[in-house]
């Protein structure tokens, strides 16, 4: 049901937006935004935990679907494959940029978890326990970002204010998840939200850095690949 109101409404968003660049100060600006939420990590952790029970726990448990594979790998693959058989490039297109942005947070992540090295909650109370390449992989929240990649991706592409606000309501569900069964501290899931909603916005093309211009997924009789390039 979920892909068939995707399908009807995906093809209304047509028109790409011109790249807005990214600048050096907004990435000051978000640190200093996850810098200042660190500052609230052992508190909302207590009270999360202090407040933590079976209903809570069930809740986080539905929630967590939407940030795994089985919740943003198969709605990109039906968007794929929907727009393959019907012949509409507006799905397939869709379904490329979907499939881009949760790649490019992905790929994010895993690096930014290697260099930060910062302990979960449940390993250690230690929240600025940072060891760079220790295997700690708290910072940022991998379910987070994907969760807001694909929130963001198809937000943009259906452009409808319900449909952006559920997304993101979902997607805010997960970071809330992960807080709630003690595998993240808040700025993890702010600094996963960022990540989440900058690689969506790269791969659509709306933010630009480096002059990258946005995916292409090209079809081949071997598979699908995604095609990125940029001028320098």
């Amino acid at each position: 049901m979920a892909l068939v109101l995707l399908t009807s409404v995906l093809p209304l968003a047509t028109a790409q937006e011109q790249g807005s660049p990214v600048r050096w100060w907004h990435s000051a600006i978000a640190v200093g935004g996850l810098s200042a939420l660190m500052l609230l990590d052992r508190p909302v952790q207590r009270f999360a935990q202090n407040h933590r029970g079976a209903g809570s726990d069930d809740v986080a448990g539905g929630f967590r679907h939407f940030g795994q594979p089985e919740g943003y790998g198969t709605v990109t693959a039906g968007l794929i494959l929907a727009g393959l058989l019907s012949h509409d490039p507006n799905l397939t297109r869709a379904g490329g940029r979907l499939g881009a942005s949760v790649l490019l947070a992905a790929g994010f992540v895993g690096g930014s978890k290697l260099v930060a090295g910062r302990p979960r909650p449940d390993q250690s109370l230690d929240a600025d326990g940072f060891v760079p390449f220790s295997g700690q992989g708290s910072l940022p929240s991998g379910h987070s970002a994907l969760a807001f990649a694909f929130a963001t991706s198809l937000a943009d592409d259906i452009h409808q204010p319900l449909a952006t606000v559920g997304l993101y309501t979902l997607a805010g569900g997960v970071a809330w998840s992960r807080v709630n069964d003690n595998r993240h501290w808040l700025s993890d899931v702010a600094a996963g939200a960022l990540v989440g909603i900058a690689s969506a916005k790269l791969a659509s093309g709306r933010w630009r850095i480096f002059n990258l211009r946005p995916p292409s997924l090209i079809a081949a009789p071997s598979g699908l690949s995604v095609g990125w390039h940029g001028t320098f």
